[in-house]
């Protein structure tokens, strides 16, 4: 293999020469990926097939292949046990579209950020090419997309409710969460001989059933009382239909993703349905010990694989997702904020898995030997910067609980909220050798850090460049309620805690705000609340989120139904891409771009007042010269909705096939 020499390790195989120079014939598994491929944990797919090789199994990668025919998905032969199939590290619509559903300009996870790299809904074509190559080879999905597409979903790239994910790809099986502990039983079992139809009971899958199977499900008496083993969700017939009937499956779905107690859940389509096994049980901290059936598996495992933390050789040009993680060090995975807008918790799960801080210093050391590094660890975090080595004081209470939160309306008595592991695994890690900054880039956790005090110290001391990014997200405490967000006196609090840390350390250091617009809740006049906020404290945030439904979260069910499922009560959503740009021109109130938006935002909130020059004023008023140039546009747009149209084909008859990227692939 001539890339071999050049690196620590092999990269697994992407040709058949790869295999050959491995001495194999055939790969156990192949992992079909819609990112480049990159030897780094913090790709998924490549963290799987990482994994399952350290476990013995041949495994084989296929990164970015083109879909237009099954030829690419050839390359490796046929897998002597199965494909896993990914559409990468994101929802693939979520990495093509925005909130306003206009195609971004790169796609984070290709090479020089070309777009076009991977087709719409990328886990359903490749199944479907994987299947056209090889009919008989088992097919398990796995990665985000398929995860939070697992049941039934509204789809906001659509504006339909589609079914389940198994069903379009036409897969064997669909690992849910981090895929860890399901895909190395399922493998395992696979080695000995087991038929993938005939393995049912792993935790952290789902599999599709027959209408007599799901009649025994249906006609449990008990299906609705507290110790039925299985939770049938209403159908997929009965959310389309009925908007109450989607807001009970998106709460009961919720109501079952604490792995220590979460049952079995059901949801019919047509005359099949598809099954769903408890979540997976949480990695263990630090180092885990291995069982009678060797599942166990910690979290110190997976960053002790043998990764080169670098692109494929194949690839000459950057890859910006590789860019922003390669000096970063994830810590932990996990939420247990249970924010309403975020897919975190019903992908990585609510309990904190944590690494040990041997097996952190362990990869800081390997970041050393690495050639471009400068000694700079640009992140040291995970989904939260403050979460790590938090859990509950009593396991026996975690696995009993059901709430959605730890820390909404506040922070349980239950969480041991000390900081205390967090600041010495910093300190440890300033103290390396070669080691000059190490940054907090992750989100932190206010209300946590706040009971913190020593925690706040150290961060602005020593883990800040000039600026810290939080997420508020809003102020209106009717939004932040729909959010699961704690009010913005929290916020306010650590900010203060911030700014007096960041003077004791003779630091001239900021808070970075994060807001969202166009959240379930939010109507105009929070908005104008909000920007009032913001220009009151001297706020210009450049970064604002306009909410985007994504599958499966809480405030998409909010978004779609018109309704809280935890209350079953109506909630105010912003509908129609026009309404959501208005908000977000209200964020952006500062911004001369925005101002005819926003003039026209604060006119229909009945806040005229606040167009003006004086101090109170949000935006000033128009000018003569804006007047004519937002005249001339009307009138442009009258004459063309009044000019005959050519006849068009109608909209959402089909999925439309996009085009190949333009230039040579990196291969």
């Amino acid at each position: 293999m001539a890339h071999s020499t050049r690196y620590a390790h092999p990269f697994l195989p992407t040709t058949r020469a790869d295999m050959q120079a491995r001495g194999w014939e055939q790969c156990d598994i192949i992992i079909v990926t819609g990112d480049a491929y990159v030897d780094h944990p913090a790709f998924g797919p490549v963290l799987i097939a990482r994994f399952l090789e350290g476990r013995g199994f041949k495994v084989g990668l296929i990164a970015q292949p083109d879909w237009h025919s099954a030829e690419p998905f050839k390359a490796l032969g046929a897998p002597r046990m199965f494909f896993g199939v990914a559409a990468g590290n994101l929802d693939s619509m979520l990495n093509r579209l925005t909130a306003q559903k206009k195609n971004r300009s790169e796609d984070q996870y290709s090479p020089a950020g070309r777009t076009n790299c991977r087709p719409d809904r990328a886990t359903i074509v490749y199944a479907q090419r994987c299947r056209e190559a090889f009919p008989e080879v088992p097919i398990i999905l796995g990665g985000i997309e398929a995860s939070l597409r697992r049941i039934a979903h509204y789809d906001y790239w659509s504006e339909k409710v589609r079914r389940s994910i198994l069903f379009d790809a036409k897969a064997d099986m669909l690992v849910f969460g981090m895929g860890e502990r399901p895909i190395m039983e399922v493998a395992d079992r696979m080695r000995r001989g087991e038929r993938i139809q005939d393995i049912r009971d792993v935790r952290g899958t789902a599999y599709l059933i027959n209408d007599e199977e799901m009649r025994t499900h249906e006609a449990d008496p008990a299906r609705r009382a507290v110790d039925r083993k299985t939770v049938v969700l209403p159908s997929y017939e009965q959310v389309i239909e009925d908007k109450r009937a989607f807001a009970v499956m998106s709460r009961d779905f919720q109501m079952e993703t604490n792995p220590g107690n979460a049952r079995a859940l059901a949801q019919r389509h047509g005359n099949r349905a598809i099954f769903m096994n408890p979540p997976a049980l949480p990695l263990e901290d630090g180092v885990g010990t291995t069982g009678a059936e060797g599942t166990s598996v910690a979290m110190d495992e997976l960053y002790d694989l043998p990764f080169n933390r670098v692109p494929h050789p194949m690839y000459q040009e950057r890859i910006p997702a590789y860019e922003t993680v390669k000096h970063s060090i994830v810590l932990m995975r996990g939420c247990f904020g249970g924010c309403t807008f975020c897919s975190i918790t019903e992908h990585e799960g609510r309990v904190i898995q944590s690494r040990s801080a041997e097996s952190v210093l362990r990869e800081v050391r390997a970041l050393r030997r690495m050639g471009d590094f400068r000694g700079t660890i640009t992140d040291l975090g995970g989904p939260t910067a403050n979460m790590y080595k938090l859990k509950c004081k009593s396991e026996d209470i975690e696995k009993r609980c059901r709430k959605l939160s730890c820390v909404h309306p506040g922070v349980c008595e239950n969480l041991q909220t000390d900081h205390g592991p967090l600041i010495s695994l910093m300190q440890d890690v300033r103290k390396e050798d070669g080691v000059k900054h190490v940054f907090i880039a992750s989100g932190v956790r206010y209300d946590l850090a706040e009971l913190s005090p020593e925690y706040v110290k150290e961060l602005a001391a020593h883990h800040v460049g000039g600026q810290l990014s939080v997420a508020p997200e809003h102020v209106s405490p009717r939004v932040l309620e729909k959010m699961k967000k704690p009010g913005i006196e929290s916020f306010e609090r650590f900010q203060q805690m911030f700014a007096c840390a960041s003077e004791e350390a003779g630091k001239e250091q900021y808070d970075i705000p994060y807001f969202i617009s166009g959240h379930p809740g939010s109507t105009l006049e929070d908005m104008v609340e909000l920007a009032l906020w913001l220009k009151q404290n001297g706020k210009r945030p450049r970064q604002v989120q306009d909410f985007i439904p994504t599958p499966m979260a809480m405030a998409t069910a909010m978004y779609f139904t018109g309704l809280d499922p935890l209350k079953m009560e109506p909630v105010y959503t912003a509908q129609g891409l026009r309404e959501k740009r208005l908000q977000k021109a209200l964020l952006l109130y500062w911004n001369p771009e925005q101002w005819p938006l926003a003039r026209e935002a604060l006119k229909q909130a009945g806040r005229e007042d606040l167009i003006g020059r004086g101090p109170h004023a949000l935006v000033p008023p128009e000018t003569p010269a804006e007047a004519a140039r937002r005249q001339r546009a009307e009138r442009d747009t009258d004459e063309g909705a009044s000019a005959p149209r050519q006849a068009q084909a109608p909209r959402g008859g089909g999925r439309s096939r996009p085009s190949r990227p333009g230039g040579p692939r990196a291969r």
